[in-house]
């Protein structure tokens, strides 16, 4: 697929049981966001625990995305590790499921500056025919990709866009003011669940929400406003979205364990997934938490 990728772009949130891969979860999941109007789908990025999957695992979930999608929309995937040789290979495994982009981090563990990260994207740029993308998440990586180093390479053709889940919104409208005076050479997606529609007004050409996983449909709703320009309605619909993002707010749990915690946990209170089991270390949500979900998802009307 050729065209570019824009529109509500769902990080992939991966259903497990029994230790293994939940393929028929998988396909009740994929389906019914593609049944709600998704536009394309990023798999194994941090919503799909990149980094907790082996090279096998990865290849797994490429392999089961790739059947269950079978043409229907884009895939693009994730091959984030921590320097450029390592990229390269998950490269050529992405390619080998046929994937229609893949999206890297800058490189993280070694410390290397902003020389080293342009070179890397170079790197990979000449490793692979397939468009390039580049994901902004400095809380991981601890590196914050520079706008002037972002629209140099969307520039000279290196990348095709950008994922951002920086959570700087005045650096995004500054690049997406910059993306737009230079021709748009690079197609902006915000990471954001509570504020797109403020990226959308910034000039973001769609979203990869992490809670999009819960409520595809709100998102393609939100969406269809914005090319409509009825931004009462965007509003609305994300102010639903904001309450039901509360899902998060769990007790006694952070960060990865708290956020895809009560995505995988809402999926299963929604018929959606069989358990809302979690990769090792990270333990699934219990007890008050589960509870905690399930009161947002009823006071949000996902839930009867």
């Amino acid at each position: 697929m050729t065209a570019p990728i824009r529109g509500v772009v769902p990080p992939l949130a991966i259903p497990h049981k029994d230790g293994k891969l939940d393929t028929v979860s998988l396909k009740r999941h994929i389906n019914r966001m593609i049944d709600a109007g998704i536009h394309a789908l990023f798999v194994l990025g941090s919503s799909g625990e990149v980094v907790f999957s082996t090279s096998q695992r990865r290849g797994e979930i490429l392999e089961a995305t790739q059947s269950i999608v079978e043409g229907r929309i884009p895939v693009i995937a994730g091959v984030i590790d921590t320097e450029t040789d390592r990229v390269i290979e998950h490269i050529r495994q992405a390619e080998s499921f046929g994937v229609d982009a893949v999206v890297a981090t800058a490189p993280f563990y070694a410390l290397q500056g902003e020389a080293e990260i342009y070179r890397h994207f170079h790197t990979l740029r000449e490793a692979t025919d397939l468009p390039l993308w580049a994901y902004d998440i400095p809380v991981c990586v601890h590196t914050k990709l520079s706008n002037r180093l972002l629209m140099d390479l969307g520039g000279q053709g290196v990348l095709s866009g950008v994922k951002d889940s920086s959570g700087d919104d005045v650096a995004f409208r500054w690049l997406a003011r910059a993306n737009e005076e230079a021709g748009h050479p690079l197609q902006l997606l915000t990471g954001h669940e509570v504020v797109v529609d403020g990226a959308y007004m910034s000039g973001a050409d769609g979203a990869v929400p992490g809670l999009g996983n819960v409520d595809p449909h709100a998102y393609v709703r939100m969406w269809d406003a914005f090319q409509a320009g009825d931004w009462e309605r965007v509003r609305q619909e994300q102010d639903r979205l904001a309450d039901l993002m509360r899902i998060v707010q769990v007790s006694g749990v952070q960060g990865f364990g708290a956020g895809i915690g009560a995505f995988k946990t809402a999926l299963k209170l929604l018929g959606v997934f069989d358990t809302n089991d979690m990769p090792t270390p990270v333990k699934p949500l219990e007890g008050e938490n589960v509870a905690w979900v399930e009161a947002v998802l009823r006071q949000t009307g996902m839930l009867d």
